[in-house]
């Protein structure tokens, strides 16, 4: 058991509050703008373009989880027939991420769900959820599940939330910081403070 208080964390080291959210039955969509987007399906992805996309993503919110994988472990997740790996475009240009997976079905984890910093804020993330939850209950789904933590843009809480979404469970999460292990480039997350010693 925790005891109440602060509690230090080691140096080389990121603290963050992780919300675990869920929507046990579909949410309807929410109004959109008309928006140049697309959404591509990739069904076997190319581990470098994979990993690029997740780093262009999730470096400002020092998104690691997948850049710890070793390559045939990373082909495993993502080449999994029940990962659905989506990219939304812009022009031809790749600017987010949509990962959902169905390897627990009926449940969905919304694994992965983010933008390029260029296209925060334009409504592109509203159009992309509407697309995910659209996606996510046409596969007779009975619960759809993502988690957020402080690490991530202030408003994805909230995002969620809006998006009918409800936290369920809260934990914390102390991990070795990216930046220190070269996974990710020093000047990634300047929100968040190095403490290197």
């Amino acid at each position: 058991m925790l005891d109440d208080g602060l509690h230090g964390v080691p140096a080389g080291h990121t603290a963050s509050v992780v919300t675990h959210l869920e929507m046990q039955a579909q949410a309807q969509p929410r109004p959109e703008a008309e928006l140049p987007l697309s959404l591509e399906r990739i069904k076997t992805p190319d581990p470098e373009w994979y990993l690029e996309l997740f780093r262009k993503v999730g470096a400002p919110w020092l998104w690691f989880g997948r850049l710890t994988l070793a390559r045939d472990a990373l082909l495993a997740v993502i080449h999994d027939a029940a990962v659905h790996v989506y990219a939304v475009r812009e022009e031809g240009q790749d600017a987010g991420l949509l990962e959902l997976d169905f390897r627990h079905h009926p449940e969905c984890e919304l694994a992965y769900f983010g933008l390029a910093q260029d296209a925060v804020g334009t409504g592109a993330g509203r159009w992309m959820m509407n697309r995910a939850i659209r996606l996510a209950w046409a596969e007779g789904i009975t619960r759809f599940h993502v988690h957020t933590c402080t690490l991530d843009h202030p408003a994805a809480l909230a995002f969620y939330q809006r998006s009918g979404f409800v936290p369920y469970a809260r934990e914390i999460e102390i991990a070795q910081d990216p930046r220190l292990s070269g996974l990710l480039p020093m000047h990634a997350a300047p929100h968040v403070p190095l403490i290197e010693r």
